[in-house]
């Protein structure tokens, strides 16, 4: 639940808008076409086993230079994880030397597109299509499967393009659109996930922002235990229940944490409770935050109570392809861009996450 971490932020994004649309457009859109060459992208990743355990995901801030805080929280937690999320806001290119850093270790990138400063509506009629004729061709172009999510938690109310600011008409209008471009442009090599906050609104049954089967593979939940009484049902129980009415889907925990408030006993059930539900991974939030109940902090290594629970629970419950860390470097040669961005983010957004909502000190 992310909209107290986003508010405070969206001044700043109105602001700078318009020069994160003028510096990236060089370096993304005035490219033109995207090439295809002769070879296929890979597949998106097959649907997960109803009998295998979970995968493990993690974000930390800074992975977008280095892989280095991600080989930290493997070899903090005794596990590697299998997939590495980033937030990619609008209209910034495909972070392709982050998705060779992450393919390199052994794992997949997981995007968010967060289409902060455009409209829905101008997605659907296509006033973006350039931008995303190019950011489809450079995912083409990186040949591996990639995970991603466009516009997510639109059944909150915290996002322009969420519940009660833009009608759910116009939000899946916007999603297949942007798949529709995506598959024109040959990048078939993504795992399309569609992205739901965790059911807060009895009013806002998650069905009216459903895409549609043939534009959905995967369902994304984020959710966090956030005080002591929270449990796995009480946090995923009914969204759970909404998403299996629509979908055989394989369902990921996108976004979630345990906070020192919840307490370190939680984790064993988080882990638990997506294993019994036979999903497909979850996804830990490993940033540390120090502001309120939503914004806690959720870094592992700054509790030793809370790291042990993970590392125990962990080694019992999640698939064995996270069991071994790999060593504390990056890859010496790496593929794609040379830097972490293709230009320079604006003064107001450095050293932030793409998406503005979660922002040290927010």
């Amino acid at each position: 639940m992310r909209h107290q971490r986003c508010l405070q932020h969206a001044s700043v994004l109105a602001a700078t808008a318009a020069a994160v649309l003028a510096v990236t457009a060089a370096c993304t859109v005035s490219s033109g076409a995207p090439s295809h060459g002769p070879a296929s992208p890979a597949s998106p990743r097959p649907a997960a086993p109803a009998s295998a355990p979970p995968e493990l995901g993690v974000f930390e801030p800074g992975e977008w230079a280095s892989y280095q805080p991600v080989a930290r929280f493997a070899a903090e937690t005794g596990q590697r994880p299998s997939i590495v999320l980033i937030y990619s806001g609008w209209p910034e290119p495909f972070q392709a030397r982050f998705a060779a850093m992450v393919y390199a270790h052994h794992a997949e990138p997981f995007v968010q597109m967060e289409p902060v400063g455009a409209s829905l509506a101008a997605i659907a009629a296509g006033k973006y299509d350039r931008y995303l004729e190019t950011y489809a061709g450079q995912v083409r172009a990186f040949g591996h499967p990639v995970i991603l999510s466009f516009a997510p938690e639109m059944n909150g109310s915290w996002y322009a393009w969420g519940y009660g600011r833009t009608p759910a008409r116009l939000f899946v209008a916007a999603w297949r659109h942007v798949v529709d471009v995506f598959r024109a442009q040959g990048a078939r090599n993504v795992t399309w996930l569609w992205t739901v906050n965790t059911v807060t609104e009895p009013s806002a049954p998650l069905r009216q922002w459903w895409p549609g089967a043939g534009y959905v593979d995967w369902v994304g939940i984020d959710g966090y235990f956030f005080r002591a009484a929270d449990t796995y049902g009480s946090v995923f129980g009914a969204t759970i229940t909404q998403v299996r009415a629509l979908t055989s889907d394989p369902v990921l925990l996108a976004e979630t944490a345990v906070g020192p408030v919840a307490g370190a006993g939680k984790i064993a059930e988080l882990f638990a409770g997506a294993r019994a539900d036979h999903l497909a991974g979850l996804v830990w939030f490993d940033q540390a935050q120090h502001d309120g109940l939503y914004h806690q902090d959720w870094r592992l290594a700054d509790s030793p109570a809370r790291l042990a629970a993970f590392r125990n629970a962990s080694k019992t419950l999640l698939s064995e392809r996270s069991m071994v860390p790999l060593p504390l470097h990056d890859p010496p040669r790496m593929a794609g861009r040379p830097g972490a961005r293709a230009a320079p983010r604006p003064a107001a957004l450095r050293g932030v996450t793409s998406c503005p909502c979660f922002v040290t000190g927010c």
